[in-house]
């Protein structure tokens, strides 16, 4: 028995496609960097958003206290940029995790700091006080 080796010759003009794998190879590479652009500047405007309305208002409740059943005394400390004002959500929760009161605390525009001692008034016994956010006014 002889072995015969043949080789495949090309193979027919235009059986399989017109594109040649130099061309794929360029049209992936064009929609990856495009997506990535698209991925970078997105990424860049959330970051600047989330920047420009976190050094507007900045607030945390250092101390709170349990007063009754239906109370809970908080102290608001907001720092924020001259001339900015806005709102702070305080909410207060059951032992549970359940919410039992909530408060819209205004903060006016005058100065750079804002220092209040609130009462949040409570459906059952609050175990916490903590803050939700600040939305400064537009």
């Amino acid at each position: 028995m002889t072995a015969t080796s043949s080789t495949p010759g090309p193979a027919p003009q235009g059986r399989y496609g017109r594109r040649s794998d130099q061309q794929a190879d360029r049209t992936l590479k064009l929609v990856g960097v495009v997506l990535a652009v698209l991925v970078v500047g997105l990424v860049a405007w959330l970051g600047g958003s989330y920047i420009e309305t976190a050094s507007k208002l900045n607030g945390a409740v250092p101390t709170f206290s349990i007063v009754s059943d239906s109370q809970v005394q908080a102290e608001l400390s907001v720092l924020k940029d001259s001339g900015t004002g806005g709102t702070c959500t305080i909410r207060s929760q059951a032992a549970d995790g359940s919410v039992v009161g909530q408060l819209d605390v205004p903060v006016p525009k005058q100065g750079t700091s804002f220092v209040q001692n609130i009462t949040i008034r409570t459906t059952a016994r609050g175990t916490t006080a903590e803050l939700m956010g600040c939305t400064p006014s537009k």
